[in-house]
């Protein structure tokens, strides 16, 4: 991981474990399954970023989890989830399913198409405790969220119609135009990891590109501008 002169860690696609399992192809950001970089094993309470694309048809059947938040990010086609707390959904592109396995579950994803692939974003972080109560939340994007270039998807307090995580974690999805700037506040403290899901954009002067992470630990303004149009995950972890 490079450190830029303005203090960011930067975290290159390119430098991402890769698996490919025919049906899975799946570029890791931190150490995951096979792939093991000690360097790279999560940024505070976030611990897996898998950039995932199922082939038609395919995907993973029913296994269990615990003690781990666990999100989907639909970034192309459909998701079908379902788990042993009773949830049975399709997902599209822009939603979020959350999932907090707690003392444990069950659950399976999967694309339901036979034609298209499903391009997703898996994401885990550590629960603020262990042996937590199951539960399932879900953020779909309203009316106006459409245009909005910042937006609280996930929250600890599910304020804002965001869905609720059992960690001290806001998570906001980003979608840019070229040329558009936003802007986050660091408070003290606090831990700031961007993902670059599609497009580019700069970072406080440094560029991204599609797949690239970016973290810091200082706090002031995070300063973003797109130069494509872009969509991106920012974590602010307390």
């Amino acid at each position: 991981m490079k450190t830029t002169a303005t203090g960011l860690n930067l975290r290159r696609a390119g430098e991402r474990g890769q698996a490919d399992h025919g049906w899975l192809k799946s570029q890791h950001t931190f150490s995951f399954a096979d792939y093991y970089d000690p360097a790279h094993l999560g940024f505070r309470s976030l611990r897996v970023i898998n950039d995932d694309v199922i082939a038609p048809g395919h995907g993973f059947p029913t296994h269990p989890h615990r003690d781990m938040e666990i999100f989907s990010y639909v970034l192309k086609g459909a998701l079908k989830h379902q788990d042993s707390l009773g949830n049975g959904r399709v997902l599209k592109p822009g939603q979020i399913q959350l999932m907090s396995a707690g003392r444990g579950v069950t659950h399976s994803e999967f694309n339901p198409s036979s034609t298209e692939e499903l391009h997703l974003l898996q994401i885990w972080l550590q629960p603020r405790e262990r042996g937590l109560q199951p539960s399932y939340t879900e953020w779909h994007p309203r009316a106006e969220h459409a245009t909005a270039p910042k937006v609280l998807v996930i929250s600890p307090d599910g304020r804002d119609g965001s869905a609720t995580i059992q960690q001290a974690a806001d998570i906001y999805r980003l979608q840019l135009q070229p040329g558009q700037t936003v802007t986050h506040e660091l408070a003290p403290g606090h831990g700031a990891w961007l993902h670059l899901a599609d497009g580019a954009m700069t970072l406080d002067g440094v560029e991204l590109t599609t797949g690239d992470a970016a973290s810091t630990e200082q706090a002031g303004t995070l300063t973003l501008t797109a130069s494509q149009r872009s969509e991106a995950l920012l974590f602010d972890l307390h």
